[in-house]
């Protein structure tokens, strides 16, 4: 990328017309306004907080599991659990990558996965399976636990995490994109846990040889993604709410996001027996093409939200706060690649990544107005954004710093 002049100034009455209704409120830019604190990027007491509470939680259920197996069995054990959470977390990421997440939100979803939801599973699939189990039923107890227990309580425990995220921070929790990363990692940390839980249950069988292998085969490199493709079912039916400005409207579409999940998880546990009679039937017959459809549905959903994202970014070009190469630097995956380069050979890689960001939340904010359900702190923070937009685009280009090899 290569910069030959000094961006405009913002305009000194920027407004903006709302294409829906063609006048300037409640869209408008704000008129005159003075610089405000920069948004707060960092985690607030309540998110705080919440990590404290889910990583006591964890260590917990740790103790637990270390009481099962023993601490140096679920040390190796864990180990072996981080193979399929880094391919959760890589497949999280390239999800992720256009507009990430904020890190602490990122990890609260995994603590809680990991500790909370598996915590509350335990403790409630007891009273669950005394509440509806039938011994005269047709489905035998482990059977029953795996098709209408496991689906309900667990597909419950997680989503009770991608709630709490969504009313945690409504700012970082706007779309389906985002409701999908969320339910992906706490799916992610629920499978870890989960995991040690089978690991641990096979190598303790002594009288089947092998059996810790095939299960890691199965759990850890067949299928790694289960527990995040059901429970990213709620996150994108919440993201869908957030979206579409119907908060009041939570329990709907909770209820819309759990239903497919547990769906989901029901067929992923029943299929063989169920519907299928071996394994590899019901692998490549079921779970592969679910897999590549979520995929396909993934990649629909980063395009719109590409578009999406360039339209905003055109209000604010339009009312002078950013160029029309910037609009492409933040909007197309070329302009960034660019921007990027750019950017490391003046030594200001950093500056970028933070004007990428502000540029992102900005689209975001803007969406929400625009959409009719943004709120006056939506108007308060797009005011601080632009300014911080400002003062970031002059941090980029005051020159490379010294020792950097400017281009």
């Amino acid at each position: 990328m290569r910069v030959t002049s000094q961006p405009p100034e913002p305009s000194p009455n920027p407004a903006l017309h709302d294409p829906w209704t063609g006048s300037t409120a409640p869209g408008s830019m704000p008129a005159q306004a003075t610089p405000g604190g920069a948004p707060p990027t960092r985690p607030g007491g309540v998110v705080t907080l919440a990590l404290v509470v889910c990583t006591a939680v964890l260590l917990a259920v740790a103790w637990f599991l270390s009481g099962v197996f023993g601490s140096g069995t679920v040390l190796w054990l864990g180990a072996l659990a981080m193979v399929p959470l880094a391919l959760c977390l890589l497949g999280l990421r390239w999800v992720d990558r256009w507009d990430p997440e904020p890190r602490s939100l990122l990890a609260l979803g995994l603590l809680w996965g990991a500790g909370a939801s598996v915590a509350g599973s335990l403790l409630v699939g007891d009273v669950f399976m005394e509440l509806f189990f039938d011994p005269a039923g047709r489905l035998e107890m482990d059977l029953f636990g795996a098709v209408v227990q496991a689906p309900i309580v667990e597909e419950l425990a997680k989503g009770a995490g991608v709630l709490l995220i969504f009313w945690i921070n409504r700012a970082h929790f706007d779309g389906p994109i985002d409701g999908i990363v969320y339910g992906g990692i706490v799916g992610a940390g629920f499978a870890f846990t989960e995991n040690i839980l089978y690991f641990g249950s096979s190598y303790a069988d002594p009288g089947t040889p092998g059996e810790l292998a095939t299960v890691f085969v199965l759990r850890g490199l067949f299928s790694p993604f289960a527990h995040v493709m059901f429970t990213a079912w709620t996150g994108f039916a919440l993201g869908l709410c957030a979206e579409r400005g119907r908060r009041g409207r939570w329990p709907l579409y909770l209820l819309m996001g759990l239903v497919p999940a547990m769906i989901g998880h029901f067929l992923w546990n029943g299929g063989v027996g169920i519907f299928f009679t071996d394994f590899l039937s019901f692998y490549f017959l079921l779970q592969v093409p679910l897999f590549m459809a979520a995929v396909i549905a993934v990649v629909l959903l980063q395009r719109a939200e590409r578009k999406l994202t360039q339209r905003r970014l055109a209000d604010y070009r339009d009312a002078g706060w950013f160029t029309d190469a910037e609009v492409a630097m933040f909007a197309t995956p070329a302009g960034r690649r660019r921007a990027r380069q750019w950017a490391a050979g003046i030594g200001r890689s950093r500056h970028m990544k933070q004007f990428t960001t502000t540029a992102m939340n900005l689209a975001a904010v803007r969406q929400r107005i625009v959409a009719g359900h943004g709120s006056g702190t939506d108007l308060a923070r797009e005011t601080a954004l632009l300014h911080q937009s400002h003062r970031q685009r002059a941090q980029l280009l005051i020159g490379p710093k010294p020792g950097s090899a400017g281009r």
